[in-house]
């Protein structure tokens, strides 16, 4: 199965600090989500991991679906996606701030958010921004809101990477 993964800069692995050797077999062992196993992203996934650098990662030996990621004994990295740059992002995080400015900008309480993503965009927390965004959705529409936001940030990235539908 061909999956996404983020990865901090060099290929290390954002919680565990473990550097991903590029087409070689990581093997975990077996699969608990959050504990062991070779955690990767389905592309509706995206907006939730953001990091430095975007890789395909192919998983192997019982793919696990648990919320907002998949978990594998195995999984190599295949390929570093070039098309993940700063430009794309800060578009990406740029797209939330008009999106969240036109729906909230004039709205008591949620015009805050406009604020905050502008100084998290500024401030390089981009993971945090798109996760603004969502946060002033939730506040008002509810759960289903934010979620639809997360949809949308997903779309917005699949179209610029070309990774089909979400």
């Amino acid at each position: 199965m061909i999956a996404y993964k983020f990865l901090e800069a060099g290929g290390l692995a954002p919680f565990t600090g473990f550097r991903w050797p590029v087409g070689e077999w990581v093997d975990a062992g077996a699969v608990e989500p959050c504990r062991t196993g070779v955690h990767a992203l389905r592309t509706r996934d995206l907006p939730f991991w953001l990091a430095a650098e975007l890789w395909e990662i192919e998983l192997d030996g019982g793919v696990v679906t648990q919320g907002r990621k998949l978990v594998a004994r195995r999984g190599r990295l295949l390929r570093r996606r070039d098309d993940w740059t700063p430009q794309l992002v800060d578009g990406f995080v740029r797209d939330c701030l008009a999106r969240t400015r036109a729906k909230f900008g004039s709205v008591p309480r949620l015009s805050a958010f406009v604020f905050d993503i502008e100084r998290l965009r500024v401030e390089g927390r981009l993971p945090l921004a798109a996760f603004a965004a969502a946060h002033a959705a939730s506040l008002s529409g509810g759960p289903r809101a934010y979620e639809r936001e997360r949809l949308r940030q997903a779309a917005w990235l699949a179209v610029r990477l070309g990774l089909g539908e979400v």
